[in-house]
């Protein structure tokens, strides 16, 4: 099943375009992102070291934030209530459209008649908002005083729009000068973080950087990088994808041909 799913979408390219807007400031162009999520459908295999155990990922969570959270759960630890971490002053919320949905949105604007490039993508968005193909894809957070960020990945409202990818970064491997000072400053600094990530998430059971719930690397599995954490479950994204791809393909508006 894992290599039909690989098959299907090494052939599909995907990507999202993704704007932040409020609920009452209509639509603002201006600062569109474009994350291309083709990468997010390669995982790499995993195996279990010898001696080690299995995990349970899915209870990992970084900063209280955990996969198969919904957007109200992490409204609510980072926004209504008081954390550590802020959202970032600019495109905190960033709101995405499925690239396929986007592309059936596009094709119905422009049979009735608009074809102005920047009409249509009003179009496309208006419609998406009206009929729930909008949803929140990213928040980004920030930790001022530390210079540590947290980016949350969602998917689509076609599996409930919840937390599938969660990378939390720090500047422990940054090095703020040359000479034997900075270099040792730099190795306390990773041996510290390495020690934190010890003592919340336990060994790693796969290599030496990685915690797995299975050894299918599409269930929940955390990796950890020189001052970065990655807690993904590549299978929560895969399977909207899938869905997405499939509904649009259904949903399409050809025109009424008739043989």
């Amino acid at each position: 099943m894992k290599k039909i799913i690989m098959l299907m979408f090494l052939c599909l390219q995907i990507f999202v375009i993704s704007t932040s807007f409020g609920a009452d400031d209509g639509f603002d162009f201006q600062n569109f992102a474009t994350v291309d999520s083709d990468e997010d459908m390669m995982s790499e295999s995993v195996s279990l070291n010898s001696d080690a155990q299995f995990v349970d990922v899915k209870q990992f969570d970084i900063a209280g934030a955990m996969l198969g959270m919904s957007y109200d759960d992490i409204n609510n630890i980072f926004f209504e209530n008081s954390s550590l971490y802020a959202p970032r002053k600019k495109d905190s919320v960033m709101y995405s459209v499925n690239t396929e949905w986007k592309y059936n949105l596009d094709y119905e604007c422009r049979q009735n008649n608009i074809f102005v490039p920047e009409q249509i993508e009003n179009c496309i968005y208006s419609l998406a908002r009206d009929r729930g193909l909008l949803y929140v894809s990213e928040i980004h957070l920030e930790r001022a005083v530390t210079g540590e960020t947290i980016d949350i990945y969602f998917t689509s409202n076609a599996t409930d729009n919840v937390v599938w990818k969660i990378v939390y970064k720090n500047d422990v491997d940054t090095m703020e000068g040359t000479g034997p000072k900075f270099e040792n400053q730099h190795t306390k600094k990773i041996l510290a973080f390495w020690q934190n990530v010890l003592d919340k998430y336990g060994t790693p059971n796969s290599d030496e950087d990685k915690w797995i719930s299975s050894e299918n690397s599409y269930d929940p599995m955390m990796k950890a990088y020189f001052g970065q954490l990655e807690l993904t479950d590549n299978g929560m994204n895969v399977t909207d994808l899938s869905i997405n791809m499939q509904t649009a393909n259904e949903k399409f508006q050809a025109k009424p041909y008739a043989f």
